[in-house]
């Protein structure tokens, strides 16, 4: 037990490691974007899957009530926690459908999307990206592995190209939204 979560931590370790040295330009041009996007009074808009949906939701949490400063709250919004709209959408349309629908409703040109799939795989997702690049919505793909699909289809691609382990994606993924809350806080307060 002892080797195999010292293995965990470790994996854990090197998965974050090798996204910095890979990602650090496109993550700076991400906050930069996201953060301009704030002064420009456009939104936020977060969306996954699973541990991805509630990485989106604390994402958004993050933005809307505070991080680690006391500021004025920012609009940003998980296309996650709507139960009503998301089982209508799927009843009604798809699954597939579920975050694209509410993008139409709620998103405008110069939002931002962050869309989070560990495989860069998920059709409710890439319908999310299609939707967005029709309404000239920013987006940043938050993936894993070889970014799948996703890849070719954001305009900021953040990979975790470190393995294949979903457990070890995610710890990144959740890192990742720290730092962009934290330095996008930097960025419009000079803290």
């Amino acid at each position: 037990m002892k080797d195999a979560i010292a293995k965990a931590f470790e994996e854990s370790i090197q998965a974050k490691k090798s996204f910095l040295k890979e990602n650090l330009s496109t993550l700076m041009t991400t906050i930069e974007v996201i953060a301009q996007a704030f002064l420009r009074g456009n939104k936020f808009l977060i969306l996954g899957n699973g541990g991805s949906a509630a990485d989106a939701q604390h994402i958004a949490a993050e933005f809307v009530n505070r991080f680690r400063i006391e500021r004025p709250p920012l609009p940003a919004l998980a296309l996650t926690t709507d139960t009503s709209a998301i089982t209508s959408i799927a009843n009604d349309y798809d699954y597939k459908e579920i975050f694209a629908k509410q993008i139409k409703a709620l998103g405008k040109e110069g939002d931002v999307v962050l869309a989070i799939s560990t495989s860069g795989n998920a059709a409710n997702v890439l319908a999310a990206i299609e939707t967005c690049k029709k309404l000239k919505i920013i987006t940043v793909g938050l993936t894993g592995g070889d970014g799948g699909k996703m890849a070719r289809q954001v305009d900021y691609l953040l990979r975790v190209s470190e393995g294949k382990n979903t457990a070890r994606i995610q710890e990144t993924h959740i890192l990742v939204g720290h730092v962009i809350c934290e330095m996008v806080d930097q960025r419009l307060f000079s803290v």
